[in-house]
């Protein structure tokens, strides 16, 4: 067994902006309705002809300029996303090949949702901590805008598009992946979906439009009782306390949802971070998101505990808790 470690991150959003008051204009909502809600003011669009592959490799190559980081080294890329370009080839292999990456290097995408990103993450300590991978790639990426129903008030003011991207390689120590907890539940499946070949999950009918569909109270329901839960089992995983932890990381869904997380389990608010004002909800991204943009206000730094965790459609869930071990950055990031 050897170490892993988290030695660079990189982001993308796309440049067009989707604001509340743009919204106004679609369906009956206002601004002021959004962020009581929400605490939501703005979120990334996807160019018409912009894909999850796009975001992914601009994201990876914010990452190698603003770290030095080559990856023709890399031997593994894991893709987290619900909004692949195609049901298959797999953005991954789109990706290796987007970015001159070896053709020995693994590509393969995953699919959990918004806590895609975790899963990955988690999948990467395991390949490089077994010895069998030595340099992972990993992206959470979406653009749910593609799948959006702007018809529906109640989850088209939600979503927004965007990727990030870590490094995760070899040589790290024992305290640098400390703790997870996985966990799903798909008795919920129907409240979260975005139909395929079946339209029907768990007796239930699927309303079949091609576009994401949610029950938000239930999601909400579900979020607020489990969370709380799988934060202490990674805890008790990794043997540490809550006031350990420096900064914690959910998924940034709903801003309503994050507080009484925090409440519950007594944890700082104000040491939550989160995406989603300017952002909206980005899925499996939102969490390297919220991660590097703590990293760009200077709030995050290099040798401090994070909580990641992610939950969403599935009903699925993963939470890590990484000591961050990232190179010195060599060019300061590009605006976002």
């Amino acid at each position: 067994m050897t170490g892993a470690k988290i030695t660079a991150i990189g982001s993308y959003v796309p440049a067009k902006r989707l604001t509340n008051h743009d919204l106004e204009q679609l369906v009956d909502t206002n601004d002021e309705w959004i962020v009581q809600r929400t605490g939501i003011r703005e979120r990334r669009i996807s160019r018409e002809d912009e894909y999850t592959s796009d975001l992914c490799a601009a994201a990876v190559r914010d990452l190698m300029n603003r770290y030095g980081k080559s990856v023709q080294d890399v031997d593994m890329i894991l893709v987290a996303t619900s909004t692949p370009d195609f049901s298959f080839p797999s953005v991954a292999a789109i990706v290796q090949n987007r970015l001159g990456i070896p053709l020995t290097a693994g590509a393969l995408d995953m699919s959990a949702a918004c806590a895609g990103f975790v899963y990955a993450l988690h999948t990467a300590h395991a390949l490089v901590s077994s010895g069998l991978h030595h340099k992972v790639l990993v992206i959470g990426a979406d653009a749910l805008s593609k799948i959006t129903d702007y018809t529906d008030r109640s989850t088209c003011i939600l979503f927004g598009d965007g990727a990030g991207a870590v490094l995760v390689e070899s040589g790290g120590n024992a305290g640098d992946f400390a703790g997870f907890h996985l966990g799903s539940d798909g008795s919920g499946a129907q409240h979260v979906y975005r139909t395929g070949l079946a339209n029907k999950v768990n007796g239930v009918e699927l309303t079949d439009t091609g576009k994401l569909v949610q029950n938000g109270r239930e999601v909400y329901k579900w979020a607020v009782r489990t969370v709380p839960q799988g934060v202490q089992r990674v805890l008790d995983n990794a043997g540490a306390s809550l006031d350990e932890v420096d900064w914690f990381i959910p998924h940034s869904a709903n801003l309503r949802m994050i507080e009484p997380i925090c409440e519950r389990l007594n944890y700082p608010f104000e040491q939550a971070l989160y995406s989603l004002e300017y952002f909206g909800n980005t899925s499996a991204a939102s969490i390297p998101l919220a991660l590097d943009l703590g990293i760009r206000e200077g709030k995050v730094q290099s040798s401090e505990q994070v909580l990641l965790y992610g939950f969403g459609a599935g009903l699925t869930q993963a939470g890590q808790l990484v000591r961050l071990a990232l190179d010195p950055q060599v060019a300061a990031p590009a605006p976002l």
